[in-house]
């Protein structure tokens, strides 16, 4: 299997880390941490000297309850850095469900349009569709970053999740874009009980029949910190551990903050796979 982007064939025989990169001053976890285009560019070097294979930018943050942000605020944060990013060698995704943001950055050479709203914005899905092969995610997201949490979805989460995003696909193949092009995520997070999160992680190889890849984001969600206790700044080794189970479960991109110890992890789990040893009843 493999994900076409604009300048990349990302090859997904093994499983691929995007490294997240956010220039907002409140994102959940690392808001305000990489105000300027110098320390921004310096976190993406380094998230590719640990390992990332794909570098996910965010203007915007999309936490519970999180405003939303102006074009003109996204479009000062990213479009800075993207036009550096994308000299680095790795693929590049732009975090963003506004039209106008996507153009900017696509004519700026950036790969991917990684979109919680799933293309559904008007002028969106025409955007992509007009590019020649930019990769696209589409995520599953209940309700706005508003709401989502303060009225969660309700009932089996998976045939939902997994209905809204055959959906979109298909209305994406309609007009023209490849299967290839397209990744989906399940939305850890976005508008789901601590219930529903790990029940779409207990049951993930349900999701993967129609022939697409999942790209899946646990990284320091809430939900670790219910199951652990743990604060957001205390949460990297539950979602390592959670980045290991979804690819287990047939995930082939996890989008986390710690690069360097998901790539660990997964390196261990290759040489597993890599001595034949027997699986651990």
């Amino acid at each position: 299997m493999f994900w076409q982007t604009s300048r990349f064939r990302i090859d997904l025989e093994s499983p691929r880390v995007m490294g997240i990169v956010n220039v907002t001053p409140d994102s959940f976890s690392d808001g305000g941490h990489h105000a300027t285009v110098r320390e921004a560019l310096s976190h993406c070097e380094q998230l590719i000297q640990q390992g990332a294979h794909i570098l996910d930018i965010g203007g915007e943050s999309t936490r519970p309850g999180s405003p939303a942000v102006s074009l003109a605020d996204e479009l000062a944060r990213v479009l800075p850095l993207v036009r550096e990013a994308v000299k680095l060698g790795v693929p590049i995704s732009v975090d963003t469900y506004k039209p106008q943001v996507m153009q900017a950055v696509l004519d700026l050479g950036a790969d991917i349009i990684n979109d919680i709203w799933a293309l559904r914005q008007p002028g969106a899905t025409d955007t992509v569709a007009a590019h020649p092969q930019c990769g696209v995610c589409l995520m599953h997201m209940h309700r706005d970053p508003q709401t989502m949490q303060a009225v969660p979805m309700q009932g089996d989460v998976l045939p939902q999740v997994l209905s809204f995003l055959e959906h979109s696909t298909q209305s994406l193949i309609a007009l023209g874009v490849e299967k290839p092009r397209i990744a989906l995520d399940p939305g850890i997070g976005f508008g789901k009980s601590v219930e529903q999160n790990f029940a779409l992680l207990a049951r993930q190889s349900e999701l993967l029949g129609g022939g697409y890849p999942w790209l899946v984001g646990w990284s320091r969600k809430s939900s670790l910190g219910a199951v652990t206790g743990l604060p957001v700044d205390q949460r990297m080794v539950p979602s390592v551990a959670a980045a290991l189970l979804a690819v287990e479960r047939g995930a082939q991109i996890v989008r986390v903050h710690d690069v360097r110890e998901t790539v660990a992890a997964l390196a261990v789990r290759q040489a597993l796979y890599a001595s034949h040893a027997p699986a651990i009843p």
